[in-house]
């Protein structure tokens, strides 16, 4: 075994050990600490529920009616005119699903690869989209609507910007490196 792989063994067991012992020696209520934190978690889960309930009806909508189906029938022509490859058009669900659901997206990604195998243009790309992007709509619905925030307008074109940037990028990047 290598010295890595040893150590990544031994990280949380290591974690889990070090921080309550740091926490007693440091005068912290260590177990009254832990239980306060846990509470505190809860109650935000709880808090979060309606908005992760929304998020994934809505997305479960989009799917279902055909919306992903109708996009991706739009945009073959222009891939086509534009002369670009039109094997692209089978990332676009997981572009598309990518902001909205981590989880979506790693179904979709999960699909991808196995109808065009992990070591496919498709399944290369799909696999770095996966780590390029982040879950804008997500981020927004949870994370802002759990403290309170009302005001995103600026997060959501800086968040869609970003998603946008992460899937040209890895397009370029997939292209260069895999051909």
């Amino acid at each position: 075994m290598t010295i890595i792989s040893e150590l990544a063994r031994w990280a949380i067991p290591f974690i889990l050990f070090f921080v309550p012992l740091y926490g007693y020696f440091h005068k912290v209520p260590v177990y009254e600490t832990f239980v306060e934190g846990a509470e505190n978690g809860f109650k935000t889960a709880v808090k979060i529920i309606p908005f992760l309930i929304g998020m994934l009806v809505s997305i479960k909508v989009f799917v279902d009616s055909g919306a992903l189906d109708l996009l991706i029938n739009l945009l073959r022509p222009l891939f086509l005119a534009m002369d670009w490859n039109p094997d692209l058009l089978g990332i676009i669900p997981l572009a598309v699903m990518r902001p909205l659901s981590g989880s979506g997206a790693l179904g979709v990604a999960t699909e991808l690869i196995h109808q065009y195998g992990p070591d496919s243009f498709i399944g290369r790309l799909a696999s770095t989209l996966q780590g390029s992007t982040d879950t804008t709509f997500f981020v927004l619905a949870v994370y802002f609507g759990s403290v309170g925030i009302k005001k995103h307008r600026y997060a959501l074109k800086v968040g869609l910007l970003a998603d946008a940037v992460g899937l040209i990028a890895s397009i370029w990047i997939v292209s260069r490196v895999f051909g």
